[in-house]
């Protein structure tokens, strides 16, 4: 027979264990509606500080009504055609996506990679944060889908794309002649390679340190925390221009039906949980970017920031590439006035902001 008191600690311990279970049970009734998000990223990226914020404001400003189950890397699904499937069929609630991962299910939203149009965060933070652009593009989606996947807010997902290679400084699209530069297997950033007189290279991700490494490629088109992130500095990367060629946009899906049903007031927690997640993207890679540089820097990185001029140059060559886009994509030119226009309405707006702060 066991000595009392280690029948009395046996008994505590099975009584615990059924309060956390009953009190687990209790809660899971307590939400009326289980939000499954996921994103494919890992929780060092802004992705995951995006989904936290949501998941804070959303059980708290819902009184416990909703609760959300977040889902980093490949656990439900791996990829963007995957997941968004997922999100489709009412697998999972929640996904995150760059403008690549839904091109092929969403061509048109392959706008969001045009070159250039976007000239910094404030314009870019004000075209998705306040614009009707987001709200057509959500209309289209909504109806492309059968009313199956809606999006809820467009925010960033590791600052903008900056040509980097392993040669010499960039200052202008001369530069770029001959490189081989890598690209994921899209038309659209392959065209802007093709554009600036280099050789677009499709490499998957997970090949770009030993494609460098070995000179398979000469460059790449990241951003600084996907660059150090990496590593990709020990593979030989030292030349980074910011040019700033694309803002890295990240499109947050939600299943529509999920959403629609409902109440009124909890999809407005649910939407105002989305604004606080765009916010907290914003943000996280302008203060992941501060050490990033740094790191860059520390590695025997250069760091070249173009001048107006140099860079009216960039924006210049990248002319076929509008071209190409209102060809071949569906309205086309229906969506680059879209972005250009509220772009360029957001830019007025900023300026005009400015004139009255700096008297």
């Amino acid at each position: 027979m066991l000595p009392r008191i280690k029948i009395n600690h046996v008994i505590a311990s099975a009584l615990i264990g059924v309060c956390v279970m009953l009190g687990g049970i209790q809660q899971a009734y307590a939400a009326e509606f289980n939000l499954r998000a996921v994103s494919n990223a890992n929780e060092s990226d802004e992705d995951y500080d995006g989904l936290m914020v949501f998941k804070d404001y959303v059980e708290s400003h819902s009184n416990g009504k909703i609760g959300v189950d977040i889902y980093m890397g490949s656990q439900l699904c791996s990829n963007g055609v995957e997941c968004l499937e997922a999100l489709e069929s009412g697998s999972i609630d929640i996904y995150i996506s760059t403008s690549g991962g839904a091109a092929s299910m969403f061509p048109y939203i392959q706008v969001l990679d045009l070159p250039y149009i976007l000239p910094n965060d404030r314009v870019a933070e004000t075209v998705f944060r306040t614009g009707d652009f987001t709200r057509a593009l959500r209309q289209q989606i909504l109806q492309d889908s059968g009313h199956s996947v809606r999006l809820m807010t467009i925010g960033n997902t590791g600052g903008w794309r900056n040509f980097a290679n392993t040669k010499h400084t960039v200052k202008t699209p001369a530069d770029l002649k001959g490189m081989k530069i890598r690209t994921i297997v899209a038309d659209l950033p392959q065209q802007l390679v093709r554009a600036m007189g280099a050789s677009p290279t499709p490499i998957p991700w997970g090949d770009l340190f030993t494609s460098l490494q070995t000179g398979v490629v000469d460059g790449s088109k990241n951003g600084i925390t996907d660059i150090m992130g990496m590593k990709f500095t020990d593979a030989g990367l030292k030349y980074l221009t910011l040019d700033g060629h694309a803002y890295m946009a990240a499109l947050w899906f939600m299943n529509n039906d999920v959403f629609e049903k409902m109440p009124k007031d909890l999809r407005k927690v649910v939407v105002d949980g989305f604004y606080n997640l765009q916010q907290a993207t914003f943000a996280s890679p302008k203060r992941k970017s501060i050490q990033a540089y740094k790191d860059f820097k520390k590695a025997g990185g250069e760091v070249y920031v173009p001048t107006p001029a140099e860079k009216a140059q960039f924006k210049e060559a990248a002319k076929p590439v509008y071209a190409w886009f209102e060809k071949n994509v569906k309205n086309g030119d229906k969506w680059y006035n879209l972005l250009n226009n509220a772009a360029i309405k957001a830019e007025k707006q900023v300026n005009a902001d400015d004139a009255k702060d700096l008297k």
